[in-house]
Order: structure tokens, then C-alpha cells, then sequence
């Protein structure tokens, strides 16, 4: 598929833009630092130049003392880690796939006492355990930290050769680092290769008060387990110096070069060093040095990134963009990536065969951003920012982490995947006890009385369920409310002698499952839905993992409890909030980790398939046809028009059939995915 913004781990554009700014970081600094100072004197002279930014910049020193980063044979060292397979005709989609390029490995030494240092670190709050982490650059896999040990005298900028010598080469050097270290821990289990992790030591992050990052910059350090006194310490000032610089000259976020108004600097002994540097810019420095995390506390990383030529992958920090003057939904840096594109072969894959076609995909987009919610005009913007918009609202634990670029830390299992997962996390008897945030109830109580009618929109949803229309609780129920209109509209319209309404047991399969799974909860609003009928959800595909095959639990409503009973026959009991009128209906869970075409087990009554991408894995060529032999109902959904069109054509491949026109979810999500190289609305 050509393109995948839909299907691609958001985390994974992310870092694919933190790589790409600091290789040309890299590469440019080189070529400042072996020139003459009045090279030096001559960027500061054109910085001076530049607007002015009104809004305060922040210049962040995160230490690293635990994380460490574990490089397969697909990638070297080197300036930005040989990440170029982040990038390139065939991105990874998913976080997993990066596992034969790059992993996060802990760093604490042996197995042997590891539990008590574990404790004593989390006593003195330097690590989260086993929640999540905010984890913005890739990097950075531990929480912040606002002091260091004081850097040795710094050389200024000018001085290259002697800090080279004492960095180890900087980025190029962490071969040679690594190869030298032999005082770092056992290795771990898992791990794979002999080699000792790298240390990435400290990360050092220019953004703006709203979060949007416009630099980095890698200390990598040979001493796994620096104290705080190492060679990333030594002449720290000149390292952020050249990174405010160039951070200036070319922000990596978004907007024009400029300065700006004042800048803080998150280190006392760097705020000192930096005193006599910075107003070369022409840029004032506050008084003293920032003394916790954020200026602001709305603070927030923006999920806002440069966007890249859909051609050469080249980003907007290095080129201008500007989208095909016909349709508006691709971008490109020039006329010759246009003009290649335009001329591709075959034809069905070039631009001026899809060219028409997305340009009414492009008609569609006041349409998708008709919803009733009172934050609608902001989250289908796109410019949408949707890590501030969780954060605003407290959304940062639970199942809201699965939907931003919260993921756990090395070590720590992301839920739900192990065994009955939903009942250890749900002790307290709230089956929405993961939906919550950090601020009010979200989900008010069931009410008494089942629904009297059935719903076709957000609007009579909420209304019945005592929601306001700003919550933002569509977000997760998207998923069962789609199954919910699947059932009690799409397939009594297409497949009326099935009956399906009047049907006191289900069996659904969801095909190619994998965030599904992970908000298996969020399926218990189907039994508040439809509380006449006990459901058997059965979740399947090859992205599950591999430890949760043929795990089996039922979620029990009985009177005003439910249990969760797994297949040993151990319960929890969870309070449903009202009790139920009628007789006990059950919401039974079946995993199977595997392609459809190897499920074995009789036939369901429905499959759904969530944001299905058939172009994007082969074993879609041989689950349709098997799909099709089963003659029974499948829906399925795309985040976009082209996937649809996209699934048509490989459905016609693997099967000879064919799809139904695709027509608007009324109960989608009200989050636009924000695409990196075309304008689409995903």
C-alpha cells in the first residue's frame, strides 16, 4: 500500500523524525566544529538575524542511569543509530517489528539483588516500576531527572578536536566505547547478542513551553553505570550550545527558523556555563534555572511532526512541502518527486492514476468531522495535538496509554497480554476501572432500564447513557459500539434471514485483532447494550501474543456483580454499578494467536475486522477466501477511504469477490491519525 498512515504506529513516525533531525544534527555539526571559529561567528551572526519566537524556549538535561539500547545485525551505531530502516518503501508498521534493529534493555547489574534496587529506586522516584512511562524520543527510557553531577571545565565552541578526544568521537565513537567497556552487567536473558548494550547517558531536548520539540542531541557514554561523573559530563556546554543552534537555524517540529524570546535551561551548573554563550545569539537567558519538569502545568510533548516527501521521505526541516496542486492529499518536496510519481509503473500505482480518486477521498473530510462532540473542531483538526489533549483531561493511565505514545518500560508486560489479565487489574469490581483518568468518574453508572430503542449515533448513545458531549469516552467505545451497530443495523440490512436480532447467543469473531485486545474491556458495554444476549467474543490473528493462546475467561453479570472466571474456574467479583433485570447473560473471551486461516473450531455467526489493512499482510490471501467459504456475515472497518478501495483490490486477488461500497462509521472515532506524507482524512 503506498500509503500507510493509518496502519503505522504513531511512535514510530515519531522516532523516525527524531532520527532523521539528528543525523543531519550530526552531520552539520561535524562540518561547524572542524571549520575555522569565524565559522562559529558567522551561524551566530545569521541566529541573531531570525525572528523572534514569543514563546520561552526550555533546554532539558535528562540523565540516563538504567536503560540501555540492545542493536541487532539490521542496525550499526553510529549517527542516529543506523536507523534508516525507520524510513524507506517499506516502513515497519508496528513497535515489534523493530525487535531485529533495536530493543530497550535494563542495565541494572545481575539478577541477584536487582528487586531491592529496583525498590530502592522507586523510593527515591527515579523510575515508574511498573506503570507507564511518558517515552517521547525513543531514547529516553527513563523519567526525567533535573540534576547531574557538575560537567569538568567546558570548552567552547571552537575547541572541537580536544572535547572529540574526551567524548570518545561522540556518535561515531560508540563502537569503539562499547568495545572498550568491560566493566558493564551480565546479560540479561533475552537478550540478542553478545555485545554490551549502549549506554545512551543523557539526552539532551530543546522544546518551546507548548511541548513542541525542536532538537536533540545523544550522549552516548562507554560506563554503563555512571555515578553522574563520566565522559557524557565533559564539556557539556559546548554540546548545548551547538544543539541551541542548530535547533534555531532548524527546528524540528514545525514553523520557520527563528529564536527565541528567552530560553531556560533545566541544570544549574549548565545554566552557569551557558551565561556567557547564549546572548551571542541574541537571545536572553532567565535568571535561574528551570527547577522542575515543565514551565507550565499543562505541559505536554506535542504529537504534532514535521511531515516528509511522500517520494524521497525527505522532512519538512529539510525541505518545503507542498501538496499535488490537482488533489491536495499527497505531498511532495519539488516538481521531480511529483513528476516521478506521476510517471510510476505500473500505472495503478502512479499519481495520475489515484490522483482523482484521492481528490474526492479529499471531499469527504467536512463530512468525517461531523460529529456532536464539544471538542470536535479541535481533535479533527489537522493540526490536532493529541498527546496535550489527553493530558489536559488527565487521559494518561489505563487504557488511554493504548491509544497515545505511553509505552511501558523495558521489563514491564503491556496489558493486557498475560494471563486473565482483566482480573488482576480489576480488583476493586469496576469493569470500567481502566477506561478512567485522573480526574472524575467518566462513565456514569448503567442505567436501570435496558435500551427501549436502538441507536445510530453518537448523539442518542450519549444521551441514554448520561454521558456529556465532552466526553471523550467515544475514543475507547468506538469498538464495542461498532460491533453493537453491526449487529442491530448492517446485517439486518444485508442479511435479513439470518434474524440476528432475535438471536439469545452470539458468537463473534474479530479477525486480526490486536489494540482490540488490549481494550478487552471496553466489550463489556456490549452486555449493557444488548442484555438479552450472552456473547462470545473470540479474538484472533497472528499479532497476538503468543502466551495468551487459547486463553478463555467469561465475564459473568449475575444480579449486581459480575465475575471474571477464567478457565481454572477461579472468579473476581466486579460490581456493574445497577442490577440487572432479567437472567444472567455472559460475555465470553477467546483468544487464538494466529492467522484466520488456521483457526480451527466451529463457525461463527459474525466476523469483524478493526482498521483491517488486507494489502498489508499476505496472510489476508489466504484468510479471505477463507472467510469466504464460511458464508457469514464480515464487516469490516478502514480508517480511510483508500483503505477500503485498497481492500477491494486485494479481495478481488485472493478470492475473485468483492466488497460492499463502504459507507461512514456513525459511531468512529473522533480522533483524526494525523498522516506524515499526504493530507488525507484518516
Amino acid at each position: 500500500m503506498e500509503f500507510v498512515s493509518g496502519y503505522r504506529d504513531e511512535f514510530l513516525d515519531f522516532t523516525a523524525l527524531l532520527f532523521g533531525w539528528f543525523r543531519k544534527f550530526v552531520a552539520e555539526r561535524g562540518a561547524v566544529e572542524t571549520s575555522l571559529e569565524g565559522r562559529w561567528r558567522q551561524l551566530e551572526a545569521q541566529i541573531r538575524r531570525l525572528p523572534q519566537d514569543p514563546a520561552l524556549w526550555v533546554l532539558h538535561v535528562l540523565p540516563n542511569r538504567s536503560v540501555g539500547i540492545s542493536l541487532g545485525q539490521g542496525a550499526e551505531p553510529g549517527p542516529g543509530l543506523g536507523a534508516g530502516w525507520l524510513l524507506g518503501d517499506q516502513p515497519p508498521l508496528h513497535l515489534r517489528d523493530l525487535s531485529p534493529y533495536v530493543s530497550f534493555v535494563s542495565l541494572e547489574e545481575g539478577e541477584e539483588g536487582e528487586e531491592e534496587e529496583e525498590e530502592e529506586e522507586e523510593e527515591n522516584g527515579e523510575e515508574e516500576g511498573a506503570g507507564t512511562e511518558k517515552v517521547e524520543p525513543e531514547e529516553d527510557g527513563e523519567p526525567v531527572h533535573t540534576s547531574r553531577e557538575s560537567p569538568q571545565e567546558a570548552n567552547l565552541p571552537g575547541q572541537p578536536e580536544e572535547a572529540e578526544q574526551k567524548e570518545g568521537g561522540g556518535e561515531n565513537g560508540c563502537q569503539d566505547e562499547r568495545a572498550e567497556d568491560e566493566t558493564g552487567p551480565k546479560r540479561r536473558k533475552g537478550r540478542r547478542s553478545d555485545a554490551a548494550p549502549l549506554h545512551l547517558a543523557c539526552l539532551l531536548l530543546v522544546t518551546d513551553e507548548h511541548g513542541t520539540i525542536l532538537g536533540i542531541d545523544l550522549l552516548m557514554d562507554g560506563a554503563q553505570r555512571s555515578a553522574g561523573k563520566g565522559s557524557w559530563t565533559e564539556n557539556l556546554a559546548p554540546r548545548a550550545y551547538a544543539l541551541l543552534c542548530h535547533s534555531m537555524a532548524c527546528p524540528m517540529g514545525s514553523g520557520d527558523p527563528r529564536k527565541p524570546r528567552q530560553l531556560t535551561v533545566g541544570d544549574a551548573q549548565l545554566h552557569r556555563e551557558l551565561e556567557s554563550l547564549v546572548p551571542r545569539l541574541g537571545v536572553k537567558l532567565a535568571k535561574t534555572p528551570m527547577r522542575t519538569w515543565g514551565p507550565q502545568p499543562g505541559f505536554t510533548f506535542a504529537s504534532l511532526r514535521a511531515r516528509t516527501c511522500h517520494v524521497c521521505h525527505k522532512h519538512s526541516f529539510e525541505v518545503k512541502l507542498t501538496p499535488c496542486p490537482q488533489c491536495s492529499a499527497v505531498l511532495y518536496c519539488g516538481e521531480a518527486c511529483l513528476r516521478a510519481d506521476w510517471r510510476r509503473c505500473p500505472d495503478d500505482v502512479s499519481h495520475r492514476f489515484w490522483c482523482p480518486r484521492l481528490a474526492a477521498f479529499m471531499e469527504r473530510t467536512g463530512e468525517l468531522a461531523t460529529l456532536p462532540f464539544t471538542y470536535t473542531a479541535e481533535v479533527t483538526s489537522e493540526t490536532f495535538n493529541k498527546e496535550a489533549f489527553l493530558a489536559s483531561r488527565g487521559l494518561t493511565r489505563g487504557y488511554w496509554t493504548q491509544i497515545s505514545m505511553l509505552i511501558p518500560g523495558p521489563g514491564t508486560p503491556r496489558h493486557p497480554r498475560g494471563s486473565t489479565p482483566s482480573r488482576s487489574l480489576l480488583l476493586n469490581g469496576d469493569p470500567y476501572q481502566l477506561l478512567q483518568g485522573d480526574g472524575p468518574v467518566l462513565m456514569p453508572p448503567v442505567p436501570p432500564d435496558p435500551p427501549r430503542g436502538l441507536f445510530g449515533s453518537w448523539q442518542d448513545y450519549y444521551t441514554w447513557r448520561g454521558l456529556s458531549l465532552d466526553s471523550p469516552m467515544a475514543v475507547l467505545l468506538t469498538y464495542p459500539l461498532t460491533v453493537y451497530y453491526v449487529i442491530t443495523h448492517l446485517v439486518p440490512q444485508s442479511f435479513p434471514e439470518l434474524n440476528i436480532q432475535n438471536k439469545q447467543s452470539l458468537k463473534i469473531h474479530v479477525v486480526e485483532a490486536g489494540k482490540e485486545f488490549d481494550l478487552v474491556m471496553v466489550f463489556w458495554e456490549l452486555l449493557v447494550l444488548l442484555p438479552h444476549v450472552a456473547l462470545e467474543l473470540q479474538f484472533v490473528g497472528d499479532g497476538l501474543p503468543p502466551e495468551s493462546d487459547q486463553q478463555h475467561f467469561t465475564l459473568q453479570r449475575d444480579g449486581p456483580e459480575v465475575s471474571v472466571r477464567p478457565g481454572s474456574g477461579v472468579s473476581a467479583r466486579l460490581s456493574s454499578g445497577t442490577k440487572e433485570k432479567g437472567g444472567r447473560r455472559d460475555l465470553q473471551i477467546k483468544v487464538s494467536a494466529r492467522p484466520y486461516h488456521l483457526l480451527q473450531g466451529p463457525k461463527p455467526d459474525l466476523v469483524i475486522g478493526f482498521n483491517s489493512g488486507f494489502g498489508l499482510k499476505d496472510t489476508w490471501l489466504s484468510s479471505l477466501p477463507r472467510l469466504q467459504s464460511l458464508r457469514v456475515p464480515a464487516f469490516f472497518t478502514e480508517s480511510s477511504e483508500y483503505g477500503c478501495v485498497m481492500d477491494e483490490q486485494t479481495m478481488a486477488v485472493a478470492a475473485g469477490g468483492g466488497t460492499s461500497p463502504p459507507q461512514p462509521n456513525p459511531f468512529r472515532s473522533p480522533f483524526r491519525l494525523r498522516a506524515a506524507d499526504n493530507c488525507m482524512p484518516w
